[in-house]
């Protein structure tokens, strides 16, 4: 009955892989379906060569599977918060990537150091605060996206498609599952070239405010320039 949505979720996850930004199974993608009403994610534990079309699990938004044999990832209540909570937003991936997931872990936000950064992200890309014992406790993975919800209060999703989870790893999305994926690697890479630029230069500083700007207007957005039509 989702066909065409349990493909592109599979092919987002196996991308996932493809792309080196998943380990084992440290990961997954998800896609919502044009109405909003369902969502399809990689099964839990499953290796990402196994993962067929067939084997997505299709979920309404309360978390119930309503088609599929498998259990679906124990991170879904986390994405379907963030599918509720930011209408625009049409695909979501969940990685372990290294450098994205060191910032995460040293519960430091990605600062923007320059254009490769501002081309994806309109400034330094957040992390949450930590969760509480009774958070973790109560309803973990739920409580993951509320604290995501809560450090977006005063952003916008669209010019900011990253979170770094403090302690945990990164949540990325886009206008579909394979954008979020994109959007991934862009976080891993960024990630990767703050570091190395702070290695090299501890007190390097941050990119201009409208070099940020021109760059992230003339790739994002409706007045966007860059590429073809």
């Amino acid at each position: 009955m989702f066909e065409q949505l349990k493909d592109a979720v599979c092919r987002a996850n196996r991308e996932l892989a493809r792309r080196g930004l998943v380990t084992l199974t440290w990961g997954n993608a998800s896609g919502i379906s044009p109405d909003r009403t369902r969502v399809a994610i990689k099964p839990s534990g499953v290796a990402y060569d196994d993962l067929t079309a067939e084997r997505m699990v299709v979920v309404d938004l309360e978390g119930n599977v309503v088609e599929g044999r498998l259990r679906p990832s124990s991170d879904t209540p986390t994405h379907l918060l963030l599918y509720r909570s930011f209408q625009q937003i049409g695909g979501v991936a969940h990685t372990h990537s290294p450098r994205a997931t060191a910032f995460a872990q040293a519960r430091l936000e990605i600062p923007c150091l320059g254009t490769t950064h501002a081309d994806h992200f309109s400034g330094p890309v957040p992390v949450t605060r930590p969760l509480t014992a009774e958070e973790v406790e109560e309803d973990y993975e739920r409580n993951t996206g509320k604290v995501i919800i809560e450090r977006f209060v005063d952003l916008d999703p669209r010019a900011m498609p990253a979170v770094l989870a403090a302690g945990h790893g990164p949540f990325c999305w886009g206008r579909g599952p394979l954008d979020a994926v994109a959007t991934a690697a862009a976080l891993e890479a960024v990630a990767a070239m703050a570091l190395a630029t702070r290695l090299l230069r501890p007190e390097s500083p941050l990119l201009e405010d409208y070099l940020r700007d021109k760059h992230f207007r003339r790739k994002q957005g409706p007045g966007a320039s860059y590429g073809q039509k």
